[in-house]
């Protein structure tokens, strides 16, 4: 599951590269959780799935959508559209297995006695390698610096921090409840708080087979695929490993690039990738027991 989440997640910056050129940000988005909310209606009435029976639970779901849909891609492709390049967007992001990390520690730290969440030697080696294997594969796509301006970086940081925080507060208060109904909450309220936002966008959509088989893509993959699996994820795993699998992204996304669009793989990225993969096991390996 981790392996298959890792590959259809890395797709979302081509995605991007595909539909963006034919639709602003926020209305692509709008239209992405409209059609996913319209799939998962179907496939919950199909499976006759239960809904969470607490109240607080559609709250708590209702604010991982907002954190983790809304702000989170709200922010990488608002970026993205004003210019900044998919290596630097990536490599922001990115940042947060780290933000995790010192979270977790910063919990340990104040409650000891939640052992689970520590962070271990072993562990904060891994996060280093696996930021350092990052860097090394979107070093050679940062641009001449006309990429940030307080849009795109503003952008990206407020990506950075909802996925951040939607990952901690999904793990700490989501209940285990069934993925489809889950995911749908989460939609119906990032399309809630997008609204408002893409109301302010004045490029209309230019409807053509790219940007159709980008929304399809978007939303049969990305988010019936990706977000499903990434919600099974966090609800399954430690928070850090979980979001240590973040860091295979952006050398994922540099081999479909190669693929797709030949761009060139360097000896850099290569490397890059190697050290990135090791530093991901380093994390997610779990630790030996005591005989």
């Amino acid at each position: 599951m981790p392996a298959v989440f890792v590959l259809i997640w890395s797709t979302g910056f081509i995605v991007a590269k595909f539909g963006l050129p034919y639709a602003p940000p926020l209305t692509f988005l709008l239209l992405r959780y409209f059609f996913s909310i319209i799939c998962f209606l179907i496939w919950i009435r199909l499976a006759r799935v239960a809904w969470p029976r607490v109240p607080q639970q559609w709250l708590h779901l209702g604010v991982t959508g907002v954190l983790m849909h809304a702000g989170y891609l709200g922010g990488v492709w608002v970026a993205v559209k004003a210019g900044m390049g998919s290596g630097l967007a990536a490599l922001i992001v990115g940042l947060q297995p780290v933000l995790t990390a010192l979270w977790m520690s910063w919990r340990v730290s104040a409650d000891a006695g939640d052992a689970s969440a520590r962070v271990t030697s072993r562990q904060w080696l891994g996060l280093v390698l696996g930021l350092a294997g990052l860097l090394l594969v979107v070093s050679r796509k940062f641009g001449s610096g006309h990429e940030v301006t307080a849009l795109t970086l503003g952008a990206t940081l407020v990506a950075l921090l909802s996925i951040t925080a939607g990952t901690l507060y999904q793990k700490r208060f989501v209940q285990a409840t069934d993925v489809r109904s889950a995911n749908l909450i989460q939609l119906l309220a990032a399309l809630i708080v997008t609204l408002p936002f893409s109301l302010f966008e004045t490029e209309a959509i230019r409807w053509n087979i790219q940007f159709i088989g980008a929304m399809a893509w978007a939303v049969l993959a990305l988010t019936l695929g990706g977000s499903s699996l990434l919600y099974l994820l966090i609800q399954r795993g430690a928070a850090t490993a979980v979001t240590s699998l973040l860091y295979l992204v952006p050398p994922t996304t540099a081999l479909m690039a190669w693929l797709l669009f030949d761009e060139a793989i360097t000896a850099t990225t290569l490397v890059g990738t190697a050290l990135t993969a090791i530093g991901v096991s380093l994390v997610v390996r779990p630790a030996k027991t005591a005989a």
